[in-house]
């Protein structure tokens, strides 16, 4: 696993995956001074709850959500690539604009959902994150990192191609490491708050115990103590 870690950027499909999947970590990340950024494959204009919101005001309002739960966590940065929510493919476009950003940020490390079907906890393996996962996977090796994949992004924009040597997969079948983020859980809980369109209609209670749920679960099988919480992810190397 990379320890000289300075910058992260963090691959989701949707405004609040990455605070469902890592917000915690994250915010763990940015307290012992490692600058994150954010990319939005899409503005997710397809979720919510109330029809009298037009696609068009859920994408502003996610964006504006988004922006609001990444300084919970200490995250300044938050890009949106705009592509249409439900309807991400890995394709070669999506491919150059995330090596784009790899090539931008320069990254010691991307954490993005993973490309696999979860059989187990099918939530995280909507086919939005599938793509994104895959695309992103595919951005880090081997186009950010090859001069001669997408040259226009040398020539046109001077983005010199970039190695991130590590991924942090989120929501697979494979987890293989897990992070105690019980110390800082009310940061990840007001992050997924700050999601109103989408979390709201849980309750007040309701999100709290849907999450200590399950990170309670994380971090049992990582034999953390009793009354820990856990995300988890797998690390691949990239370098």
């Amino acid at each position: 696993m990379t320890n000289d870690v300075r910058r992260i950027l963090v691959v989701m499909a949707h405004p609040d995956d990455v605070d469902f999947g890592a917000a915690g970590t994250v915010a763990g990340w940015t307290d012992q001074g490692i600058e994150v950024v954010y990319l939005m494959v899409t503005d997710g204009d397809a979720g919510g709850f109330d029809d009298a919101v037009t696609r068009t005001e859920m994408a502003t309002l996610r964006r504006d959500e988004q922006r609001a739960a990444a300084k919970c966590v200490g995250v300044e940065d938050v890009r949106f690539l705009g592509y249409p929510d439900g309807r991400v493919e890995a394709t070669l476009a999506l491919r150059r604009d995330i090596a784009r950003v790899i090539r931008q940020v320069r990254p010691d490390r991307v954490v993005m959902p993973s490309p696999e079907r979860n059989y187990e906890r099918i939530y995280p393996s909507h086919p939005d994150h599938r793509a994104v996962g895959s695309a992103a996977l595919d951005a880090v090796y081997p186009d950010a990192r090859n001069p001669y994949a997408f040259p226009e992004l040398l020539a046109d924009e001077g983005l010199a191609a970039w190695t991130a040597p590590e991924v942090w997969l989120v929501g697979g079948p494979m987890p293989n490491h897990h992070v105690d983020v019980t110390d800082v859980f009310d940061r990840k809980l007001a992050a997924l708050k700050a999601h109103a369109s989408q979390t709201a209609h849980m309750g007040e209670d309701g999100l709290e115990q849907m999450l200590r749920g399950w990170m309670s679960a994380n971090a049992q099988a990582a034999g953390f103590p009793e009354g820990r919480l856990a995300e988890v992810f797998q690390v691949i190397d990239t370098a």
